[in-house]
């Protein structure tokens, strides 16, 4: 069993979820709901869940600021919250899970799968500590999450030359000459990342502009690496990648 709180400022949001839960997620039980950060301190100190349910605005002390009052946390966390650009962007970089409003029980189910695995694992707080960073200092280049299947590593944008993909899967080569298998789609890897300089040249592929050597137009366009590396470019893609590095 799972145990959990709910934190929302709306009372219909809790009826939502507590209904979406029943029927989707046995294994959640719903200790406690609160309608905003004082009322879920107290919910978190009287229970210490495994699970939290936390909307991000909130009037008074929104999520984040709930979380950073709690450290150190020992719980996981499942974001939900209405569309929010820079919080959704903050998610993404730590990997860890939220849900739109209104809460799909496809989603849902998805999200409570991955919590259990990460109470599992233990891997959780790290990357919420890899979020809080980041929010922290949002001035400095994020770190992001990169989950492999017995390890999460946390880097720096720059430290990445390029990723390749692999199904659902994405290999990720570092500026160390090292690779990764990560467990994210190369798609998730583009949306993070394109604000940091990096060009998606091909369905499989997308690169740090950081490390590109050279644009080669024999034998169909290609970009030459610092590593050596050439990274082919696509010709649905080749207008936006000379546009980027322009």
């Amino acid at each position: 069993m799972i145990r959990a709180i709910h934190i929302d400022d709306e009372p219909h949001n809790h009826r939502e979820l507590a209904r979406v839960l029943a029927a989707t997620c046995p294994q959640v039980s719903i200790l406690g709901q609160a309608l905003n950060a004082a009322e879920g301190q107290a919910l978190y100190q009287q229970y210490g869940p495994d699970l939290i349910f936390l909307d991000i605005e909130m009037p008074g002390t929104n999520g984040f600021q709930f979380l950073e009052s709690i450290q150190p946390l020992r719980a996981e966390v499942i974001f939900v919250t209405a569309y929010d650009q820079y919080a959704i962007q903050a998610i993404r970089f730590a990997a860890l899970d939220y849900l739109l409003k209104p809460v799909s029980p496809k989603d849902l189910t998805a999200a409570v799968a991955k919590v259990q695995e990460k109470i599992l694992a233990r891997l959780g707080n790290q990357q919420l500590q890899l979020l809080l960073e980041n929010l922290r200092n949002p001035q400095q280049q994020p770190k992001i999450a990169l989950p492999s299947a017995d390890r999460v590593d946390f880097v720096e944008p720059d430290q990445l030359i390029r990723c390749q993909s692999d199904n659902t899967y994405t290999y990720v080569h570092l500026a160390d000459g090292s690779k990764m298998l990560v467990t994210k789609s190369l798609r998730e890897f583009s949306i993070m990342l394109s604000p940091y300089g990096f060009i998606r040249t091909h369905q499989s592929h997308l690169v740090n502009r950081k490390y590109v050597r050279s644009l080669l137009k024999r034998d169909g366009d290609s970009l030459l690496l610092t590593d050596g590396t050439l990274v082919p470019i696509s010709l649905r893609q080749k207008a936006e990648v000379l546009a980027a590095l322009k």
